[in-house]
């Protein structure tokens, strides 16, 4: 019986997974955390003629001169979002194909670079375009990381997939609460942000230290992505068997990719992609579309608060539901979608007619909505790496991380003329 590329005797689970987690997305949630601020800052510090202004009164000024009853900024935290995701969804649509030439250890060594540049970037920012410069950086790490995670994941026994949804949703919530918490404790975002550089350090940490690796596998040497591992030996195997023509025709450029698109593996995971860029495209079209504009004036917190705790109990339902494999697994993922959708559609009518008493239940319903998109990403990579193949696993897991960038990328496009058309009134 022939030996699969993936079967490990020495699979194992470990739980340094949640930890690579948590570091991997940390920075990426930061950033959408800090997206009112950002923006707030640079339209506070483009108002002033003083120099000297402090990044502390940059980052709380209000928008006086803004009649809007939302108090919207001048550009939609989408325009942050978008910055924040198109960099991440660009690297997964094109790594899986060519990203097992590079190592995994040179991979998060890319990683941490990346997403430490992002921190001092946005920290030490003068101008809009430093500032989103600084989120691409982190979106491209944090794409980066997770196509390589998930398909370092294969390696190991499914229980690391917990571990991988447990330590992202405490990105989630780590991210956002610590930010939200080290602000309003009257730290600047720039000293907030300059504390976090501990966490890039803390993923070198966790992988070459901590990280108990399979023994076949390398931290500094290509591992070739099994499926077109497959598909190149059975090349070679119709090539040494073949004629002179059959030679030729067998050889021409982009066979073993053919191959790998016609085995039909695309096609099979197109049944989670959707469904769970759909969740991702309510969601995300609620935290950066509408959340800014839930804004409650006569409430205890500021508008900029409002805005953090959110985010915060955003990505505590996220953690809670990404950390729920272990209880409950969903194999109805379209019907994750449908309810995320409506509650999207609920909260836009909420944000155009304002029949919402009060932001208590705005923030059960953002609660609610974290729940929902948590369990929609751990249960479409459980039964991922449940169904796949051995040898297309690793392809599978990287690759169908797409769908979660799809949506997210389409919901910031959406976002702006939402955003726009609500500032106008």
């Amino acid at each position: 019986m022939e030996r699969s590329v993936n079967a490990d005797p020495f699979q194992r689970s470990d739980s340094s997974g949640g930890f690579l987690g948590l570091c991997n997305n940390f920075g990426y949630v930061v950033m959408l955390s800090a997206a009112h601020d950002i923006l707030r800052k640079q339209e506070s510090g483009n108002s002033t003629l003083t120099a000297s202004a402090t990044l502390a009164v940059d980052f709380q000024v209000r928008n006086n001169s803004n009649a809007s009853r939302y108090d919207c900024n001048p550009v939609s935290t989408a325009a942050v979002l978008l910055a924040d995701i198109l960099p991440s969804l660009s690297v997964k649509l094109a790594a899986p194909f060519v990203i097992h030439a590079v190592p995994y250890g040179f991979r998060v060594m890319i990683c941490v670079v990346m997403t430490a540049t992002s921190f001092l970037l946005v920290a030490f920012s003068s101008a809009v375009w430093m500032s989103i410069l600084g989120v691409i950086f982190a979106s491209f790490s944090s794409g980066l990381g997770e196509l390589s995670f998930l398909a370092l994941s294969t390696f190991f026994s499914r229980d690391v997939l917990g571990g991988w949804g447990s330590g992202t949703g405490g990105a989630g919530v780590a991210g956002a609460l610590l930010y939200s918490a080290l602000t309003q404790a009257g730290l600047s975002p720039r000293i907030t942000l300059l504390t976090m550089l501990v966490v890039p350090f803390s993923m070198i940490l966790s992988y070459f230290c901590l990280l108990v690796f399979p023994t076949r596998l390398s931290h500094w040497k290509p591992s070739m992505n099994d499926c077109l591992v497959s598909c190149s030996e059975e090349r070679e195997r119709l090539i040494e068997g073949a004629d002179e023509g059959r030679e030729e025709e067998q050889e021409k450029p982009g066979n073993c990719t053919l191959c790998n698109l016609h085995c039909g593996l695309l096609k099979s995971l197109l049944k989670f992609m959707f469904p769970l860029g759909l969740v991702y495209f309510a969601e995300y079209f609620i935290n950066q579309g509408l959340m800014e504009l839930l804004y409650f004036p006569n409430f205890f917190l500021s508008h900029a608060e409002q805005y953090r705790w959110y985010q915060t109990l955003y990505q505590l339902g996220v953690l809670v539901s990404r950390s729920s494999l272990c209880c409950v697994k969903i194999r109805k993922l379209w019907l994750l979608a449908l309810l995320q959708i409506l509650n999207a559609v609920l909260l836009l009518f909420a944000v155009g007619y304002q029949f919402l008493p009060s932001a208590w239940l705005v923030f059960v319903i953002i609660l609610y909505e974290g729940l929902l998109g948590g369990a929609a990403y751990v249960n479409t990579f459980f039964f991922i790496s449940k169904e796949a193949k051995d040898r297309q696993r690793e392809f599978s897991m990287s690759t169908a991380s797409v769908g979660d960038s799809f949506g997210i990328a389409l919901a910031a496009l959406v976002a702006f003329p939402v955003h726009r058309y609500f500032c106008s009134l």
